[in-house]
C-alpha cells in the first residue's frame, strides 16, 4: 500500500466505516429501549453480549459493504440498509421475545447469549445478501 491514492482511500473507507458503525451503536441503543452502557459499566454480562453480539451483527455486512460496493458513496448507501435491517431484526425479536429488555437488565444471560446469537447469524446473512 504505498500508492498515497491507496492509503487517502482506505483512509477515508475506514473513516467512514467508524462514523457509520457509531451511527449504528447510537440507533441500537435508541431501540433497545435500556441503557446498555450504564448496564455494562455496572458489570451486566448479558447486556455487554448482546451488545457485542450486536456490534458483530453489523459489522459483518458493514464489512462486506466496503469489500463489494463500487464506491464510496455505495458503500454508504448499502450500509445504511444493512443497519435498517440489522434494527429491524432487533425490533422483530423484541416483539417475539418481549421481556428480552428486563431480562438484560436482570442480567439473564440466556438472553444475552440468544440475543447475541441471533444479531450475529442475521448479521452473517445480511452480509451474504450484499455480496
Amino acid at each position: 500500500m504505498s500508492d498515497p491514492n491507496a492509503i487517502l482511500l482506505f483512509l477515508c473507507y475506514f473513516g467512514v466505516s467508524i462514523l457509520l458503525f457509531a451511527a449504528f451503536l447510537a440507533a441500537h441503543t435508541l431501540v433497545t429501549h435500556i441503557h446498555e452502557w450504564d448496564l455494562i459499566r455496572a458489570g451486566n454480562t448479558a447486556a455487554a453480549l448482546s451488545l457485542g453480539g450486536a456490534m458483530i451483527g453489523f459489522a459483518l455486512p458493514l464489512a462486506s459493504a466496503v469489500n463489494h460496493s463500487a464506491g464510496l458513496a455505495d458503500m454508504v448507501v448499502t450500509a445504511v440498509v444493512a443497519s435498517a435491517v440489522q434494527l429491524l431484526c432487533f425490533v422483530a425479536m423484541r416483539l417475539l421475545r418481549r421481556d428480552a429488555s428486563a431480562a438484560l437488565v436482570r442480567g439473564d444471560m440466556a438472553e444475552g447469549i440468544l440475543l447475541a446469537a441471533v444479531s450475529v447469524v442475521l448479521g452473517m446473512l445480511n452480509a451474504a445478501c450484499l455480496g
